[in-house]
């Protein structure tokens, strides 16, 4: 069940960590990016995302996971603790393969022509100016110039960014105040962020029909956002210190098919007043992702080829979240340039888009990612 390898940057530490959740985390980032390849068939043709409608859930799933992972790593070490240790720990973990992200998120950008998607040339300048943001995580007002899309993401050189925006609010009030809250406490602050989380994602505040918020710096999905980040953080936080293991056989096939069959519901059209996609997905994130976090953390990682197969997505998930949309914008350019939007015309450009993401995810892990943050662990943890 646990093994004696740490994921979450604390090198000098022998505490262990449940390692099927790492995997878990590697098949919802690949789920991501599959729903990313249809989120561009959609775009392209001007129509719905199809056959993984709910993949944007992996996001929530990593929220929960962040939850967990963080009250169980840390809460039991405030004693000894400073804050200034550990943000170190958390920036060490988190943000160098952010600045590998920034890199590539550019490259492409330069190597797509400078444009945004109406067409409009970027100047250089503004491409170094949201370098430079993007590298210290600050996000992009839309309409100004250094939004270079122009769709108003908040990181666009990088898209998917805007979830470890979040993330790191979510790491300063787990360190400022939620780490102080008693067990009891905790779980009154998860009812009611799950009450403000139903409230704004049941009615449809947004309009997307959809879950899908937090991308861009307007008010509410800013506001959104947070609630969407704030009640699975809270949700893991409290399972990490209820948890008590059972032995689940299978527990990694069971959970990974369980987040596919979340991923490839259907949509559900609306009905009056409630948004019954949305509602999916709020059951989803209040019962079902919390359900794979438990079930995983009661698997068993061990040498076979199941736990290869685990170690081997769990090393690869936050590399390969990371990468991946920069390809993704070159093969959602291919897409409008060619007017294909279906999988079976473009099933060879598809496997290479995942293929070269997958190939550039490995390789800035074992060339950057692992020996950069093993250098800065010694040189800044003590």
């Amino acid at each position: 069940m646990k093994t004696q390898t740490l994921s979450s940057g604390n090198f000098t530490d022998a505490k262990p960590h449940y390692e099927l959740l790492d995997g878990l985390r590697g098949v919802a980032a690949v789920i991501v990016v599959l729903y990313h390849i249809f989120e561009g068939y959609a775009y392209a043709g001007g129509g719905l995302i199809t056959t993984v409608n709910h993949g944007h859930l992996s996001v929530d799933f990593f929220f929960i996971l962040s939850g967990f992972v963080i009250s169980y790593a840390y809460d039991d070490r405030w004693k000894t603790m400073t804050l200034g240790n550990f943000f170190k720990r958390r920036l060490i973990r988190l943000h160098p393969m952010v600045i590998m992200g920034v890199l590539i998120g550019v490259a492409t950008f330069l190597i797509g022509g400078r444009q945004q998607w109406n067409g409009t040339v970027m100047p250089f300048g503004s491409i170094m100016i949201a370098m430079l943001l993007t590298m210290l995580m600050i996000p992009a007002t839309p309409g100004t110039h250094y939004e270079l899309r122009g769709n108003g993401e908040m990181f666009p050189i990088n898209g998917p960014m805007w979830s470890l925006f979040f993330e790191y609010i979510g790491n300063i009030l787990y360190a400022l105040i939620i780490r102080r809250l008693s067990t009891k406490l905790l779980a009154v602050l998860a009812v009611a962020l799950g009450a403000i989380h139903a409230w704004v994602f049941v009615t449809d505040m947004s309009g997307y029909g959809m879950m899908g918020v937090g991308w861009t710096l307007n008010s509410i999905n800013f506001w959104s956002g947070l609630v969407r980040m704030l009640f699975p953080f809270t949700v893991g936080m409290l399972l990490a210190r209820t948890f008590k293991p059972r032995k689940v056989k299978g527990a990694f096939w069971l959970c990974s098919a369980i987040l596919v069959a979340v991923a490839a519901m259907p949509f559900i059209a609306a009905q009056s007043s409630i948004n019954m996609n949305c509602l999916y997905e709020v059951l989803c994130v209040m019962f079902v992702l919390p359900a794979v976090v438990w079930l995983g953390a009661c698997g068993n990682a061990d040498k076979s080829f199941t736990g290869r197969v685990s170690s081997f997505l769990g090393q690869l998930s936050y590399p390969l979240y990371l990468v991946h949309y920069p390809i993704m914008y070159l093969f959602y350019a291919w897409l409008i340039e060619n007017q294909r939007y279906t999988f079976r015309e473009t099933m060879g450009v598809t496997a290479l888009a995942m293929l070269t993401s997958v190939v550039i995810a490995y390789a800035c892990l074992k060339l950057y990612d692992e020996p950069v943050r093993k250098w800065l662990a010694r040189k800044f943890i003590k």
